[in-house]
């Protein structure tokens, strides 16, 4: 029968992702597999491995969740399977749970090691063993969560500059400045990581402003400032309201990096503290940023004055603080400019 009789179903894919987590049991003994069989068939979508060679193959046809892999196999062993697992871009990020009878101290932390994420010693315990593989399967899926939230952040990020004269290479040159800035401030490693995610966010509400205001090449009117100055409340309203501390930090530099810390910035006219700290952070680092490179209407302006005019403004437009942490990072922060560089076709020199 022609394969025109037998169309593929379109919705294969999405059923795939409604079904149990797929498991590789991998053990030379066929009584260790028909336990681990009982103990998870209900569970699970189970595939079965009897070596290390015939694991790695299976591995990366089904691509399981995780992978229950025994230590001692003649041949190669599960700490051999766990190297070449780690080897291959297919397969090195799924998970091995080591299930084996070396149960002294030195083995389980050769083989966490190795990289597995845990360790569960035979005889096995059902209850045990369940739990830990259902610990571990949500460990994974929360991190794909992360992983996809951080995504959708760049991407926006990425949208806001077909709206704008600025470059892909200025939201990572700001971003990773912002990093820099917080860390020199002695901020929390978490609190630095997430920065650097969120920053690239922050001119997203550009997306609502009509292209004959942000491309205009002269000044803008009155009128037409009333309407770019609403960008960071549209930013604010694209992000919402997500209780991630990630998206609530974007959305905070989004609404606020235009305000000053004198209280001359907009949307709000916040003042000093009132201002947020990452908003606070990625004012310096998006002016720093803009002065320093070139764009199709301006030259870049030299290292020197822009740190000049930086030192200037701290205290009224920059959080004096953030402008001090700037500087001591500055070795750093302009290593950062020059690793990603923009490279316009005519680009002006700096003057």
């Amino acid at each position: 029968m022609s394969d025109a009789a037998n169309p593929a179903n379109p919705f294969d894919a999405w059923a795939e992702l409604d079904a149990p987590p797929r498991l590789l049991l991998v053990d030379d003994e066929p009584a260790n597999l028909q336990l681990l069989r009982r103990v998870l068939e209900g569970d699970y979508r189970l595939s079965f491995a009897r070596s290390g060679p015939e694991a790695l193959q299976r591995a990366r046809e089904v691509q399981p969740r995780l992978i229950v892999l025994d230590v001692m196999m003649p041949g190669m062993t599960g700490h051999d399977v766990i190297r070449a697992l780690k080897a291959d871009p297919l397969t090195a990020a799924i998970p091995v749970l080591f299930c084996t009878a070396l149960g002294a101290d030195e083995d389980e932390a050769a083989g966490l090691a190795l990289g597995a994420v845990d360790y569960v010693t035979k005889p096995i315990s059902p209850p045990v063993l369940r739990a830990r593989i259902r610990t571990h399967l949500a460990l994974v899926q929360r991190d794909e969560v992360e992983r996809t939230r951080l995504e959708v952040i760049r991407r926006l990020g990425r949208a806001a500059e077909f709206k704008d004269n600025e470059t892909g290479r200025h939201v990572i040159r700001m971003s990773h400045t912002s990093r820099l800035i917080a860390e020199a401030l002695g901020a929390p490693r978490r609190y630095c990581e997430t920065l650097l995610a969120a920053a690239p966010m922050h001119d997203i509400g550009k997306i609502g402003v009509p292209d004959a205001i942000l491309l205009k090449p002269g000044k803008l009117d009155e009128t037409e400032w009333a309407v770019m100055r609403q960008h960071p409340q549209m930013g604010a309203d694209i992000i919402g309201d997500d209780p991630s501390p990630l998206l609530q930090m974007a959305r905070t530099i989004a609404l606020q990096h235009h305000e000053k810390w004198d209280g001359s910035g907009y949307p709000h006219g916040l003042k000093g503290e009132a201002i947020s700290a990452e908003a606070r952070i990625v004012a310096v680092a998006d002016v720093f940023d803009a002065l320093t490179n070139a764009r199709p209407y301006k030259p870049a302006w030299p290292r020197e004055r822009a740190l000049a005019f930086m030192q200037e403004q701290s205290g009224r437009h920059f959080w004096p603080d953030a402008v001090q942490a700037l500087l001591r990072r500055l070795d750093d922060i302009w290593a950062v400019h020059q690793t990603w560089r923009d490279e316009w076709p005519d680009a002006h020199e700096a003057s």
